[in-house]
């Protein structure tokens, strides 16, 4: 099979734990999109915490694309023009944050740039560091998310989130995907929306089959998209129950895991 893209979570997939690329797999990828292949990144971060990676793989230069808010927003690098957005809608946040106060966690989203939270928290200060985004306390949650988000987060511990999981995908299946993105995140996105409908939605304007696709992620808001590509891969580090559904599975991300994937299926024809 001969590839046309290939689609990378960002944390724990194609960064390092400092959350910096390998040399060697920077390399691998601008080769890869120098010899025509789109380089897509997709993740749960916002779109602002996407940008920096992406001008540091130059997708600006060959017209590639993010994936943000684990589907929520779809972005021309070149142009810098959104071509797919959905947001949850503002009566959901209300219904969120109850859920969020009923269940003892917290909760947090995003106005413009900055991450809204009435409480700051230890999984809060995680996001924060992860994206770069300022952290901004409030007494009125429901009231300071002043626009519609594109996605909301309760976060606590793993053991308490995977048990909400569990209840809340059963009983909000019907008006939001519900998927953890690490451990101590449950992500709150529009329904229908994953990493993997946008890049049904992405490919189609770009008149490429899922089946010249590689996705490739490590966690449980990758399934969507290692389950709609042609070559779905799971990093060496993605839990085993995540390595089951994908067609192949790499090294670690500390081991160039991507890098090997490259090499392996687009520079190997």
């Amino acid at each position: 099979m001969t590839y046309k893209m290939i689609v990378l979570d960002l944390d724990d997939t194609l960064l390092m734990e400092d959350h910096t690329i390998s040399p060697l797999t920077k390399r691998t990828l601008i080769k890869a999109q120098e010899e025509g292949i789109y380089v897509v990144l997709a993740s749960g971060r916002p779109t602002y915490a996407m940008r920096e990676l992406a001008n540091e793989l130059e997708l600006h230069q060959f017209g590639s694309y993010i994936v943000s808010f684990n589907g929520g927003k779809v972005t021309n690098c070149k142009t810098n023009a959104t071509i797919f957005s959905s947001t949850v809608r503002s009566k959901d946040v209300k219904d969120l944050y109850d859920i969020s106060k009923k269940e003892s966690v917290h909760i947090h989203t995003y106005v413009g740039d900055v991450i809204v939270t009435e409480k700051n928290n230890p999984y809060t200060t995680i996001e924060a560091d992860i994206t770069g985004l300022p952290v901004i306390e409030v007494e009125d949650f429901v009231a300071a998310v002043t626009e519609e988000p594109v996605k909301i987060l309760m976060v606590e511990d793993p053991e308490i989130l995977k048990s909400l999981e569990r209840k809340l995908q059963r009983t909000l299946s019907d008006r939001f995907s519900v998927v953890r993105s690490k451990p101590y995140f449950l992500e709150f996105t529009e329904k229908g929306v994953t990493k993997g409908t946008s890049l049904d939605f992405l490919i189609k304007q770009l008149d490429i089959k899922r089946e010249e696709v590689i996705a490739v992620g490590d966690s449980y808001n990758d399934q969507a998209m290692i389950e709609f590509a042609g070559l779905g891969v799971a990093m060496g580090n993605a839990p085993e129950d995540i390595k089951e559904i994908a067609d192949f599975v790499t090294l670690s991300n500390m081991e160039d895991g991507v890098a090997h994937v490259v090499e392996q299926f687009i520079f190997k024809k």
